[in-house]
Order: structure tokens, then sequence, then C-alpha cells
């Protein structure tokens, strides 16, 4: 067995120093999932809902959100349905201000645009912001805008989309 020298046994006091103050000082995670309904506003009003799942830590977040906005093919207008789904970034205040936590996202993804018999599936990007707004409890009200810049098939681009929707943060 080899004698362990001062270099080993300094490496091993900070390792565990260094391991110590990350438990000690770590913040824990939050998550919360939101069941939005909004418009889609490109280029008519149309009924947008969906769902979005994410998780952060103090001031930077994780989200995947779906999306599905239908289709119009009145007389005067075409309209696409658009189905989006995005991973974004978050930059979040890290606590509720009176409330309220205003964020900023941006974002990359998949989307899908179907009008009749023509599909334009591809990448796009989305940016936007929004807030989430206590309630009750882990109960919040959250009001979120975006612009999507679509992939070059795509008919309208940018798309802008405005939802509200229930949050839960547990």
């Amino acid at each position: 067995m080899m004698p362990r020298g001062r270099g080993f046994r300094m490496r091993l006091r900070s390792f565990a120093v260094s391991a110590f103050l990350s438990l000690a000082f770590a913040v824990p995670a939050r998550a919360d999932i939101t069941a939005f309904i909004g418009t889609t506003t490109t280029p008519d009003n149309r009924l947008a809902r969906g769902v979005a799942v994410g998780a952060g830590l103090l001031i930077i977040g994780f989200e995947f959100e779906y999306s599905v906005t239908s289709e119009n093919t009145s007389p005067g207008s075409a309209a696409p349905s658009l189905k989006t789904g995005m991973g974004n970034v978050l930059l979040q205040t890290p606590v509720a201000i009176s409330g309220v936590q205003p964020y900023f996202t941006v974002g990359a993804g998949i989307y899908s645009e179907t009008l009749g018999d023509r599909n334009d599936t591809s990448g796009g990007l989305n940016t936007g912001g929004g807030a989430k707004i206590s309630l009750a409890g882990p109960l919040r009200l959250r009001v979120d805008y975006r612009v999507f810049k679509l992939g070059s098939g795509a008919l309208y681009s940018p798309t802008h989309r405005f939802y509200a929707g229930i949050n839960l943060k547990f």
C-alpha cells in the first residue's frame, strides 16, 4: 500500500469542504405546471391552448411547452392550425414581488402548420415574457405573450400568441 502524502490530504479536505458548502447552501429546485388558453393573433384571432411544465433555480428556469392553435377556414380567412413544442429558458425574479413574479423567456423547438392539404413542419424560435401572479397557496395565474419565428416554409412568421392559465407550483 502506498503512503498518502500531504497533497492527497489537502485535495481530500478541499473536496469535503466544497461538498459541505454545496449541500449547506443549495437552493431547492422549484417546479410548476401550467394549463393555458389564449389566442394566436396572426393572421387573425384563433383559439390557442396548451400546457407548460417547468423547473427553476433562483433566477434561471427551464420549461417545455406544447401548444395547439385551431385552424380558421371561414370565408375571407385562411389561418392555419399551429402546433408547437418548445424548450425554453426563463430569466425570472427569484421571488414574487407583491405577489407577482415577472419573467422573460427565449426558446427553440419544432412546429407543425396545417392549412387544408398544406402541411409544414420545421424548427422555430420564440421570445416573450409574462408574469406568474399568486392567488392562494401554490395556485397562481400566469399571463404570457410570445412571438414565434417559424421556419422559412411557414405561411405566417412571426406569429404572436397571448394566453392566461392556471399555474400550480410544487
